[in-house]
């Protein structure tokens, strides 16, 4: 049976201030103890750099770094060489976009991304796409928050070369079917990177079950702390692709002529890497894992059926996520949401507002700015209520 109190108890921000209602967990979650600990302890016991000094705190330190990358790869079912440490999803983004232009991607191919996307993976591939002379094609967005897949199969020819999509929208809250779309790349020869900077903390990821190339996100999304991203890559693409950054660490040989680069996933991570927040990665996954399960998931989508039902009561709102989704975009009519989150922020209520990095979206929708909640296995339904009676409050003080 799942015990929402319990699970509250292991987080320091909700245990010493009772009175928060946080509704911003697709933005970043809060830290269990555990984690908070761990990166005490390293800074505490063995703070030295990795893969450098043959002292003892300085192999502690390696291996628990290690021991991290071997957590994410079991985690999301991958080699531990195909994990490469970044600092966040956008980095990841970045290093794929970047790396793939220099030596796989050329003049004329084409690039598919969706009108759903945040912005970390649209931005790249446009800079990627100005420099190299390549062309982006959108998927575009149905009025009901799904990608139109119909339109999303005529747009693959012989020159589209990657797919990079969203596994769930960051402000929609939509699950994209993303075994559907690889399997239609896959019988095209079509690269797939996969953002999973959100789904992470709600949808089981199976690298061998999916078969993307690429999935990235973030650690500050699934309970980690913030500074640490994650990119898988299959081995033998990441093989092929130069590296993003120049450095230490990341060398076989350097000469005054030329150098030579270290195996992966090395290669991809030049220079003193954020080594607290990765050893910290591998407690909150470990952890995560412990409360993950069919009743906790029960219990997030009773917490987000209830909110639609009491969110549909308010007149004049309008709302554009599907329905039983954890993340919940709408707006009401008369209020702007700036306005509506500063006012429930007097009550320590914290949503989000504005376009949440998602103007193509919102564009869509013929919107410039949104309020969004996004609900997580630690809420309840007593927040929920608070939430609906203060914003009732402000509702009729603003009439």
């Amino acid at each position: 049976m799942f015990n929402v109190q319990n699970l509250k108890n292991h987080f320091p921000i909700l245990s010493n201030d009772s009175s928060l209602t946080y509704f911003d967990n697709a933005s970043t979650t809060h830290k269990p103890k555990v984690v908070i600990e761990k990166i005490s302890e390293f800074y505490s016991c063995y703070n030295a750099n990795v893969h450098r000094g043959s002292y003892d705190i300085a192999e502690k330190a390696t291996k628990e770094y290690e021991n991290s990358r071997l957590t994410v790869s079991k985690f999301i079912n991958c080699k531990p060489e195909e994990i490469i440490f970044t600092k966040n999803t956008t980095e990841s983004i970045n290093l794929i976009a970047n790396s793939l232009s220099e030596n796989i991607l050329n003049e004329n191919d084409e690039i598919i991304i969706s009108e759903m996307e945040h912005h970390s993976n649209i931005i790249p591939w446009q800079l990627v796409a100005q420099k190299k002379k390549l062309n982006l094609q959108y998927i575009p967005l149905r009025k009901n928050g799904e990608l139109n897949l119909d339109s999303f199969k005529s747009l693959i020819n012989k020159k589209t070369k990657l797919i990079s999509i969203t596994h769930m929208s960051n402000l929609l809250g939509t699950i994209n079917p993303i075994e559907k779309i690889i399997s239609i790349a896959k019988e095209n020869n079509i690269l797939t990177m996969i953002d999973a900077a959100q789904s992470i903390s709600h949808k089981k990821i199976n690298i061998e079950k999916i078969n993307c190339d690429f999935l990235v996100f973030s650690g500050h999304k699934i309970l980690g702390p913030t500074g640490v991203g994650v990119l898988f890559g299959k081995e033998d693409i990441l093989k092929k692709m130069p590296p993003f950054l120049g450095g230490g660490h990341m060398i076989k040989e350097v000469t005054m002529e030329k150098s030579t680069w270290g195996d992966i996933p090395y290669k991809f991570e030049a220079g003193t890497p954020n080594i607290a927040p990765v050893i910290g990665l591998n407690q909150a996954i470990k952890f995560f894992k412990k409360i993950k399960d069919k009743d906790a998931d029960l219990h997030l989508r009773k917490l987000s059926s209830y909110f639609f039902s009491e969110l549909k009561k308010i007149k004049n709102v309008t709302i554009i996520s599907p329905e039983g989704s954890p993340i919940i975009a709408f707006n009401i009519l008369g209020i702007h949401s700036f306005d509506l989150t500063k006012l429930l922020s007097t009550y320590n209520i914290c949503i989000r507002s504005g376009h949440h990095c998602a103007q193509p979206i919102l564009k869509k929708y013929h919107i410039d700015s949104i309020n969004r909640v996004s609900l997580y296995y630690y809420n309840t339904k007593e927040e929920i209520d608070f939430f609906f009676k203060k914003l009732t409050e402000i509702i009729n003080i603003l009439k």
